[in-house]
């Protein structure tokens, strides 16, 4: 059995765990631990992961850093975002802890904390308590389980209530190390009422030896809060990425999570959000690009407990070679949540007759009063399209590359920050020309 090793792995080293780690962290470990026991890793066996063996992506041997040793890389000097005007308050976590080394200054509103969630369990200790660990759904969801059994650190935003974050808080997660590594990453954003903040993370690939990288991000929305988290993942082929997002939306409240995946080995995307307060409006969007052998599960969950309130999904794929894509879109509508608008839309390309998508829409619907619809299109290139493009001397290639950025681009202009969806727009073309999509003037990323 798969998960008997992290069991003895976690028996025998829980003392070492605890010792690196703040006790928020550490008294969630238990009750995780026992979870992981009865449940273990989620495999093909289950419904919502038929097309993915997340199991057998935890076979292999990899290392991992309980004792938490230092990486000796300054990302600051090695890392430079040439995205004209982002102006982004910029930090890092090297595999799976943050780096406060070198951190630059930077000039945020009172009361708010960004950096290490140990050091903001150990500096205020009662908020982290209040939030860390209470919307993750361990009990449900295996991985989840694992993270926070062995997560030592990660990344925190606080946004007390009536403050704003005026330029957007980026975060890049680097992944380097001489051997096959695991990392387990914790990412905790709370923001409280009438409070905003955009936040990007991006992922990178330093070295070529394997990763397998577990995420588990909790988002708090208090009332009246509007909150933008983007993520762009430009990982080797040689990564597993695993990563679960909760969110718990107070009323008033908006959420906005877009997820662009531009490169990776093996990726599966969970969102768990709830619209737990009345006029409360939720976004959740992703493009996936991928090829070779590449393999990208997206899972969203949109749960509406109260009335008045709205979502939108909205997914696109673009397939080549051997890829394969995997999407299911699942929109729970609670008996009193009257008036509700819950809209879903799955839309793929298969640029290649061996790649694969498979996709399922699903609504579970007990109000009597809503309006709810999903869409799910699968296909190759319009061929009325491409030949309309090279009647008019655009040869085909260039007319395939219109088309696929035409398909991509309403997902794309979801992203509110201008700078950063020029840039990506870019880093899609490029994509598309089979070039290497980097996000800046990077000297480390592979």
């Amino acid at each position: 059995m798969i998960e008997t090793q992290y069991i003895d792995l976690f028996n025998q080293h829980r003392d070492l765990i605890d010792s690196k780690s703040a006790n928020v962290l550490n008294s969630q470990r238990d009750k995780a631990f026992e979870v992981f026991k009865k449940i273990g890793f989620p495999n093909r066996q289950l419904e919502d992961f038929q097309y993915s063996d997340v199991a057998g992506e935890f076979a292999p041997d990899f290392g991992v850093n309980l004792n938490r040793f230092p990486v000796k890389v300054d990302p600051y000097k090695s890392y430079k975002c040439n995205v004209p005007e982002l102006s982004t308050n910029l930090f890092f976590l090297l595999n799976d802890g943050f780096h406060g080394a070198g951190l630059p200054e930077m000039d945020f509103p009172s009361g708010v904390f960004i950096g290490s969630l140990n050091d903001f369990a150990e500096q205020h200790t009662d908020i982290c308590a209040k939030y860390y660990g209470k919307i993750a759904q361990i009990e449900k969801n295996g991985v989840a389980a694992f993270n926070t059994m062995f997560a030592q650190d990660g990344f925190v935003v606080y946004v007390p209530d009536n403050k704003v974050i005026e330029h957007p808080i980026q975060l890049i997660n680097i992944l380097t190390a001489n051997t096959d590594y695991l990392v387990n990453r914790r990412l905790l954003i709370i923001v409280g009422k009438n409070a905003q903040v955009k936040m990007l993370a991006c992922d990178h690939t330093v070295t070529d030896n394997k990763f397998l990288a577990t995420q588990v991000t909790e988002i708090f929305a208090d009332d009246d809060a509007h909150v933008e988290f983007y993520e762009l993942e430009e990982n080797s082929n040689q990564v597993t990425r695993l990563s679960s997002t909760f969110v718990k939306q107070g009323k008033n409240s908006t959420t906005l999570l877009n997820n662009i995946t531009l490169n990776c080995g093996f990726t599966r995307n969970n969102y768990n959000v709830v619209l737990g307060g009345e006029h409360s409006e939720a976004q959740v969007a992703g493009v996936v690009i991928s090829d070779k052998e590449q393999h990208v599960d997206n899972f969203v969950f949109m749960d509406h407990a109260k009335p008045h309130c709205t979502s939108t999904q909205l997914f696109k794929y673009v397939l080549q070679d051997h890829s394969k894509g995997v999407f299911c879109g699942r929109i729970l509508v609670e008996k009193d949540a009257q008036k509700t608008q819950a809209y879903q839309t799955n839309n793929n390309l298969c640029a290649s007759h061996d790649a694969h998508m498979y996709s399922k829409p699903q609504l579970e619907i007990y109000a009597d009063d809503v309006k709810c619809s999903h869409g799910l299109t699968t296909g190759q290139l319009d061929e009325d399209a491409l030949f309309y493009l090279r009647a008019r001397g655009i040869a085909k290639a260039d007319a395939e590359l219109l088309l696929m950025q035409a398909f991509t681009a309403d997902v794309l202009k979801l992203i509110h920050i201008d700078v950063l969806r020029a840039r990506l727009e870019e880093l899609v073309e490029k994509r598309f020309r089979g070039e290497d999509a980097r996000c800046g003037d990077c000297a480390i990323c592979k």
